[in-house]
This record gives structure tokens, sequence and C-alpha cells, in this order.
């Protein structure tokens, strides 16, 4: 499979391009980003062509790999959705419903695959530990934790706009919901939604299991207090989430391959675009709880 890269920041810099270049089973064939000198300066390091123009690299490939901020991913998604071309995206794969829901039916209407990278859905650990918890039954509650120091350090995430403007809830609350909902089932309601310092975000939310859970979101904690934390209790008592062991590159290989099976076989994966649109529905609905609770 012959796939295109759009974007050139840190995240396609850091992930992207070393596992499109590193994979077997992919042809990683050019690179497209807002800033020309960026793509040219990323092409010539994987040895492949440059884009000035989107179409002309969707004209060129099977699939796209994009890292880029959702509101731009968004459009672009449909595009390439349009062209005929699989989709492997990032999350959140919108910033507003009406965009999600334009990315889904795109694909849909086009019948391409489409893969979101939840990364934790993709490590190896995490990945067997939630499907083991989504076959079992009576779980309770549940509490997620994911606290990040990204605005409180030197991370080459801290100026991204986006995440400034949106903060935690839409950065890290699609992680903690792809975890959450494969073993809890749908979110029926966010009971309840509350500011805490910096960018922190508090949800309670019920779930479709009957199960309820407790999500704390973060990316401004003190670098000392940041870590991520997933535990379940119910009938088989109390269970944690093992940590990874695997980096973003290795998390991504594995989503490309997951990408891949989709195509051949025409069966979608779990984290496809349809779930990123529940998650985008659910982060929204959060968000309008908070502008609520806040008057």
């Amino acid at each position: 499979m012959r796939i295109g890269l759009l974007g050139t920041g840190p995240w396609a810099r850091a992930a992207y391009a070393p596992a499109l270049a590193g994979h077997p089973g992919l042809e990683f064939a050019g690179v497209w980003g807002r800033r020309p000198e960026a793509a040219a300066s990323l092409a010539q390091r994987y040895d492949v062509t440059p884009y000035a123009d989107v179409d002309a690299l969707l004209a060129d490939v099977d699939a796209v790999a994009v890292a880029l901020p959702p509101s731009v991913q968004a459009p672009l998604a449909v595009r390439a959705a349009e062209a005929g071309r699989h989709l492997l995206l990032d999350k959140p794969l919108a910033l507003s419903v009406t965009d999600a829901r334009a990315v889904a039916e795109a694909v849909e209407r086009a019948g391409v695959a489409s893969v979101v990278f939840f990364t934790t859905r993709f490590q190896k650990e995490p990945d067997a530990w939630i499907e083991e918890q989504a076959a079992a039954a009576g779980w309770f509650t549940a509490r997620a934790q994911w606290l990040g120091a990204v605005f409180t350090t030197d991370s080459p995430f801290a100026a991204s706009p986006w995440r400034r403007e949106k903060g935690a809830l839409w950065d890290v609350g699609p992680h903690a919901l792809s975890v959450l909902l494969p073993v809890l089932g749908d979110v029926t309601q966010v009971v309840a939604a509350a500011h805490g310092p910096g960018d922190t975000v508090h949800l309670v939310l019920d779930h479709t299991t009957g199960a309820s859970s407790t999500v704390t979101l973060s990316q401004t904690v003190p670098p000392a207090a940041a870590g991520t934390e997933y535990e379940l209790r119910g009938d088989r008592g109390v269970t944690v989430m093992p940590s990874p062991s695997e980096d973003a590159v290795t998390a991504l290989t594995r989503a490309a391959d997951t990408l891949l099976t989709a195509a051949a076989t025409g069966r979608p994966h779990p984290c496809d675009a349809v779930f990123g649109l529940r998650v985008t529905e659910i982060l929204a609905a959060a968000e309008t709880r908070l502008a609520a609770d806040a008057e």
C-alpha cells in the first residue's frame, strides 16, 4: 500500500514518519504540509517526494496518514476519502460533531478503511488488558486519570494552538474514552463536569452497562505529579491497566497493520471513524456541561 503523510509537525516527525518508513507493508510515498519548506525537509530525511499540492499527493497514493490539528484533519480526511484513499487518522477526529460526522459519512460513502490512532488501544499490554476486561461482566465503576505536564514543561506540543485552546478535555480525553467505552459500554450521560486547576477537568459518566466512571484529565500538572492510571472495580475485584512497554512508533506501526487488514477484508476496525465520531460527541457533550456548570 502506497501511503502519504499529511503533516510535518512534532508528532509527524516523532511518530508518523518513522512508523510509515519502517513498516514492511507500506511504501512511504510522500509528504505534504502547510509549510512547503517543512514538507521538503521531512521528505528529504526519508527520501520520499515532497508535495506542494495535497491533491497531487492523493492522486499518487492508496492511503494517507494524517498528523495535523483536528480542525485541519477533518476536511482533508473528507477530501481523501472522496478520492478513494484509506485513512490513518489521529485523535480527536475533529473538534465539532458536525466535522466528525462529515468524516464518518465520507468514509462510509467511499467504502474506504479508516483507523483513528488512539495510542493506548494499539499498545500490547493495555490492549490485551482492555480485551480481557471487556469480555468480563459485572464492572461497577471505573476511575481514569490522564495527568500530563505538556504545558508545564518544554514539551514540543506546548506551543500547539489547538491544544492551548481546547485543553486536556480534547487532547487526552479521547485516550481515556478509548479505554473506558470498550469495557463499560457507550456513555449514556455526562452526569457532571467541573474545572480544576489549569486546564484540568473532572467528569462523571454513566455507561450502557449500568456502570459509572470518573475521569480526571490535565496537561498542566506539575511534572512530578504526571501519570496515567485506569482502575476498574466490580464482581471480579479491582484491576489496574498495566503500563505499556511500547513507544508511540511501535503502536502506530500496529495501527497501520490494522488499516491494512481493514482495507483487505472490508471489516472495520473498532477504532474507525465511526468510533472517532462517537468520542467527539461525548467530548462535545462534556464541553457543553462544563460551560453550563460554570455559569
